[in-house]
């Protein structure tokens, strides 16, 4: 529980700024004068820093611990956090992101490393995806309660009150935050060491593709184009974009104590993510197919898409057997880098198809269907490859 108490405020805060922006997409947009392309690169700056710091904060973990890893990264997202909201124009609204992404890239790993160290493997998905379960309180924040503050206050002001509550998170690590007992020092102890036997396993390979795509388009259509989409394609006003991004981020609250439950109670990793994102890639499908949706279809389907398509934890979970304890810290956060990696280049390719359909003349419906057909397509694909992977490390041998 004291890692709880340490990290939970901290990844709440981190999983807000994964998907914020799609509500306050508009306002930005019009505010700094910036297309569909600007506004996707400004998220993916988050993730791109997020993703490349993976590397030293598994490298960190496993050296030095968790205390000593969060609290100074934490303290450069600050910088990002405070820069945000006076940010004039797209450049340094993705310098204030990618320092921000900074920060948020130890929080979640921290916590996952302690879990790994101190808990069986069989604990670990539940434990990680009651993690999820808190921090997904942040994609509720982001969702109606932010567009009502931003309505208020401005959204600038807002950010700035986010500060604040940035601030309260960094003193919640610094004071509860606690290091596992450390391990016997090992040889391999360099930034890259270990990692060759891990990227050498079949599961690694097999797993890869559907890490890199799946989540990615989770945070894309929560974290993007779901406002957007449901403005240009639907016609809903702002507030009642936001109730359906809300009704889609309780969907991914639920599914994530729900997963982790099952998978802790019956240990089935893999058909709970093949099942999920086959589902994911259906509705996908069906928004692709149909073009333009009535409201309550629409939101139907995003439901549907939040509920089956968050499997993070349970891939985590699936992978967790094959790494050594002491590659865990490098082991999870090489995933990580994986899944952040593919954040960053479904939102950039996803954005880069919109303008290509708009200044290709065509329409909202026909833009908007034309990238979630492409979703569903890798999705489908990547789901097909994961299906050969080991279920455990003794049929990997």
């Amino acid at each position: 529980m004291q890692t709880f108490a340490a990290l939970s405020l901290a990844y709440i805060i981190s999983i807000f700024f994964r998907s914020f922006l799609s509500v306050l997409a508009t306002r930005i947009m019009a505010d700094m004068q910036i297309g569909a392309t600007e506004l996707a690169a400004m998220s993916s700056a988050w993730f791109v820093a997020f993703a490349l710091m993976q590397f030293p904060v598994g490298w960190a973990l496993d050296h030095f611990g968790p205390r000593r890893t969060v609290l100074p990264l934490m303290l450069v997202g600050g910088i990002g956090v405070g820069l945000f909201p006076f940010a004039p124009n797209a450049l340094v609204g993705s310098l204030a992101m990618a320092l921000i992404g900074i920060g948020c890239a130890p929080v979640y790993m921290g916590a996952v490393y302690v879990f790994a160290r101190n808990h069986p493997p069989a604990q670990f998905g539940f434990l990680a995806s009651l993690l999820i379960g808190v921090g997904s309180i942040g994609n509720l924040a982001g969702t109606t309660p932010l567009a009502w503050l931003a309505d208020g206050f401005g959204w600038r002001q807002t950010m700035i009150m986010l500060a604040a509550l940035y601030c309260l998170a960094f003193a919640l690590v610094a004071l509860f935050l606690r290091d596992p007992p450390r391990l016997a020092a090992q040889a391999d102890s360099g930034l890259f060491s270990g990692l060759g036997a891990l990227v050498s396993t079949r599961l690694f390979w097999l797993i890869v593709p559907i890490v890199f795509v799946s989540y990615a388009i989770m945070v894309a259509l929560r974290g993007l184009w779901i406002a957007p989409y449901l403005a240009e394609v639907i016609g809903l006003p702002h507030v009642q974009q936001s109730n359906v991004v809300l009704l889609m981020a309780l969907a991914m609250t639920s599914s994530a104590f729900l997963f982790g439950w099952v998978e802790n109670r019956w240990g089935q990793a893999k058909t709970l993510v093949v099942a999920g994102n086959l589902a994911v890639a259906a509705a996908l499908a069906c928004l692709a197919v149909s073009a333009v949706q009535t409201p309550a279809v629409a939101t139907a389907l995003f439901i549907a898409i939040g509920f089956c398509g968050f499997s993070y934890t349970i891939l985590m979970a699936h992978a967790r057997p094959f790494f050594p304890d002491h590659l865990v810290g490098r082991g999870m956060t090489l995933l990580n880098f994986v899944f952040v990696g593919g954040v960053a280049a479904v939102q950039t390719g996803s954005g880069w198809l919109i303008d290509l359909g708009r200044n290709g003349g065509l329409d909202a419906a026909a833009t908007f269907a034309r990238m979630h057909g492409a979703l569903a397509a890798v999705l489908f694909a990547s789901t097909l490859v994961y299906m050969l992977a080991p279920r455990r490390p003794e049929a990997e041998r």
